[in-house]
């Protein structure tokens, strides 16, 4: 089937292209490939994709709603995976404007495209873990309330699933939301914590430890997502209905765990430097995953002892150290 992408060369992205390519797909990339963090990773994402003919790539800002509708229009898709988006919950205090502009807007433009598009069955588009904040009950369930963002970046991703909602109910468009926790893996983002470390710990350089090191995530290592996005993707809801879905671990590792992982495979000790704890960030995520695992057969395979190891392993051989 026809499949439109968007932030097909960010980090999901690409893996998810590679894998619905590799499922016998057609897809179209679209990525405004900004300067967020270092373009050329985003290129080397791409390149790495290879010559397909099932595969073309469009250079386009989804807020650009007039050449995303000209695309939907021309592509007819059937499918929609919708990842673009500004990432990253700090950055959302330095500059608030461009997630206003890219996750809200942005979503618009894709829910308007899909509306607007009938041979789009089925969209599929991130959220994330930040939405629960720091007042959920763990572990977080798809049930919860999660009106209490303490970001600008979980604010703005509460508020798609939102307008997804209102378009499920208004136009009877099939949606599908994931709640994406601590995602980690080969061709990671350079502003996620695992990507610092693994700098830092490998020039010699002192870490960051926030809150004392008293933190717990719930990572899922990439492989474990893009083998259910593409199950979720394929598929289709149920009386046009806008679903909502956690992709995590299920198995949340305190930082301390993580931090000794990482030195572990990079053969060095980390030197780690305490601060207090960071506005915007949450002492917790820890994923209830009985919804997908009861749908989909979810499992989360891959622990932090083999995936951080893989990790470190690609990082070496990209920057070749």
């Amino acid at each position: 089937m026809r499949i439109i992408v968007t932030g097909a060369a960010g980090f999901i992205g690409s893996h998810a292209v590679k894998a619905l390519l590799q499922a016998g797909h057609s897809v179209l990339g679209i990525d405004n490939m900004n300067e967020y963090y270092d373009s050329r990773l985003k290129s080397d994402r791409l390149a790495s994709i290879g010559d397909n003919k099932d595969f073309r790539f469009e250079k386009t800002d989804i807020t650009d709603h007039r050449k995303i509708a000209e695309l939907f229009s021309n592509y007819a898709p059937e499918r929609v995976l919708h990842l673009a988006a500004q990432a990253g919950v700090r950055y959302s205090m330095e500059s608030p404007f461009s997630y206003i502009e890219s996750n809200l807007k942005g979503h618009l433009s894709i829910l308007e495209a899909v509306r607007n598009t009938p041979s789009v069955k089925h969209l599929v588009y991130a959220s994330s873990s930040s939405v629960y904040g720091n007042d959920t009950i763990a572990p977080f369930s798809e049930n919860d309330r999660a009106d209490k963002p303490i970001s600008l970046y979980a604010a703005t991703k509460r508020a798609d699933e939102l307008l997804s909602e209102s378009y499920s109910s208004l136009y009877k468009i099939n949606q599908t939301g994931l709640r994406f926790f601590t995602v980690y893996g080969p061709w990671g983002r350079p502003d996620m914590a695992y990507w610092i470390f693994t700098k830092a710990i490998l020039e010699s350089n002192p870490i960051k430890v926030f809150n004392g090191g008293n933190l717990e995530r719930d990572f899922t290592y990439i492989d474990d997502v893009v083998d259910v996005l593409v199950k979720i993707v394929e598929d289709i809801p149920k009386n046009n209905q806008n679903r909502i879905y956690n992709i995590g671990g299920s198995r949340p590792r305190p930082l301390r765990d993580f931090i000794e992982e990482i030195a572990l495979a990079c053969g060095k000790p980390a030197i780690c430097q305490y601060y207090p704890m960071q506005p915007g960030d949450v002492y917790r995520t820890y994923a209830d995953l009985t919804k997908i695992s009861k749908d989909y057969n979810y499992e989360a395979r891959v622990g932090i002892e083999i995936g951080i190891h893989s990790f470190v392993d690609w990082y070496r051989g990209y920057y070749k150290i």
